[in-house]
């Protein structure tokens, strides 16, 4: 008899507020500029609806038009279907009144075409400037009117998580968003223990290093960010890379171990293992794996990454490699979570 058909792996699930929600979340950051590529607009809602045909009914970072395409791909299924993750940001002084913030949730419902947001996320540039506090507790006033479904926070480190926590009490914030990946594990120094005591989890993006933690980049030369056709996300985490943790030949060696590790596991990619690794911390909730919609998608090898557990002898290999880079020290040398774009 012909073996059976492999049963498909579909993500692993989370309680976050009143959802359940999968471990791994559709980043549309790479709607916001055609820098990443471009796909006709039905073929990006072709390519969502592909997503949560695999399980993937999480979205997020909805920056430039992805608020408008995603809310007209939601309006074709039934309510509840899929979970929408939108963001205010606030990176010049506003006065946070109650007006100011319900006109910035009305934006964000009309672009979505929603009556109430699923998970709006809140950002703040100016931490001198303590008026954030107000502007969450109207978020959590919207919270309570059933206009909001949760309330998260984007790029706030741990002493203002703490803070934002302890004054607002528990359950206020179920989550905060930031970059945690092998290469900036900035989280694990103070952060991880603010969720761990607050019961918030972390929305963790970057975690691929805008792709550079894939096979593809193993035994490649190390890239002119000038001259070669780098996305923007790979400019950014090039220069982490080779400037702010290490140097390319040891990022190479690390790329090398992650092979070694997935080849343990039924030739688990290397971005498969990058993203066990960070899962695997108690104070992620889940991980925002940035996708070309309609350009390049990759949501079957995503899968892969809930079919197998890192041993002890994997952890250790790769542990070898982090302790001889300066990961460690990201957290003085750029600072504190969300640092970098203060």
């Amino acid at each position: 008899m012909p073996d059976p058909a492999p049963v498909e792996r579909r993500p692993d699930s989370f309680a976050l507020g009143p959802y359940t929600v999968p471990r791994l979340w559709v980043g549309l950051w790479q709607l916001s500029s055609p820098a990443w590529g471009t796909a006709p607009a039905s073929q990006i809602r072709e390519a969502m609806r592909r997503h949560v045909d695999h399980g993937y009914t999480a979205f997020a970072d909805h920056y430039g038009a992805s608020e408008i395409l995603f809310g007209q791909f939601q309006a074709t299924l039934p309510p509840g279907a899929v979970l929408g993750a939108t963001k205010w940001c606030v990176f010049k002084a506003v006065d946070p009144t109650r007006a100011c913030v319900d006109a910035a949730v009305r934006e964000r419902l009309t672009r979505l075409r929603a009556t109430q947001i699923a998970l709006l996320q809140f950002y703040w540039q100016d931490y001198a400037d303590t008026r954030y506090m107000t502007a969450l507790r109207h978020l959590l006033d919207l919270r309570r009117e059933g206009v909001l479904g949760a309330v998260g926070i984007v790029n706030f480190d741990a002493i203002r998580t703490d803070e934002i926590c302890t004054q607002l009490g528990p359950g206020a914030i179920v989550t905060n968003q930031v970059a945690f990946s092998l290469v900036d594990t900035r989280p694990l120094h103070g952060l991880a223990d603010v969720c761990e005591r607050h019961g918030i989890k972390l929305l963790t993006y970057g975690t691929l290093c805008g792709g550079f933690l894939a096979d593809k980049w193993l035994g490649a030369p190390e890239p002119d960010p000038y001259t070669s056709a780098l996305t923007p996300s790979q400019r950014k985490y090039l220069d982490v890379i080779t400037k702010a943790w290490g140097d390319w030949a040891l990022f190479q060696a690390l790329l090398t171990v992650l092979r070694a590790v997935g080849d343990r596991h039924a030739s688990a990619s290397i971005a498969s293992v990058a993203v066990r690794w960070v899962l695997d911390h108690p104070c992620v909730g889940a991980v925002l794996v940035g996708t070309r919609l309609g350009v390049s998608e990759h949501p079957d090898d995503n899968a892969r990454v809930f079919t197998f557990t890192l041993t002890e002898a994997d952890r250790a290999d790769i542990e070898a490699v982090l302790a001889r880079s300066a990961g460690r020290r990201m957290i003085t040398s750029i600072g504190d979570c969300g640092a970098e774009y203060r």
